[in-house]
């Protein structure tokens, strides 16, 4: 089964808990590093989570990976919080990042240049503004290769 797959499976899997108990499903990365195989489920809800709640979340998941068993293989199962520096991967994340520290890099340059990072102002009509010292950069949507929160030191 291909990667794509497996982390379609798995999301169709776990999604209906997720919901059911307040989480939400942030990203499932399903990669070799070495010689291992890891699956990461990050996960958050309002105001946090935390690692008890990782732990229920981890048992729930390693219970349906044994019942439907997508993944042949060995593998490590990770499920932890998406960070600091949460991924911004659908168009509804961006817009709950409105007012927020960000960093996104695009496909190819906007304005000569492919990363941005300071205030996002909007985003709207696809189009996402982000306001980086004293200029304001509207990057299309289309264009936008990553994003996520960015910690301001």
């Amino acid at each position: 089964m291909s990667t794509s797959k497996i982390k379609s499976a798995i999301e169709d899997m776990v999604q209906p808990y997720l919901n059911d108990n307040g989480f939400e499903l942030v990203d499932i990365e399903y990669i070799k590093e070495g010689s291992n195989w890891f699956l990461r489920i990050f996960v958050d809800k309002d105001g946090g989570i935390d690692i008890d709640e990782c732990g229920r979340i981890s048992e729930y998941v390693s219970e349906m990976l044994d019942k439907n068993d997508p993944i042949s293989g060995a593998y490590f199962l990770e499920v932890s919080s998406p960070g600091a520096e949460r991924p911004l991967k659908k168009p509804e994340d961006v817009r709950k990042a409105v007012g927020k520290h960000v960093f996104i890099t695009t496909y190819e340059p906007v304005g000569g240049a492919k990363e941005f990072e300071g205030r996002l102002l909007s985003f709207e009509d696809d189009v996402v503004v982000v306001e980086e010292g004293k200029k304001k950069v509207s990057v299309p949507y289309s264009k936008v290769a990553s994003a996520r929160l960015a910690v301001v030191f």
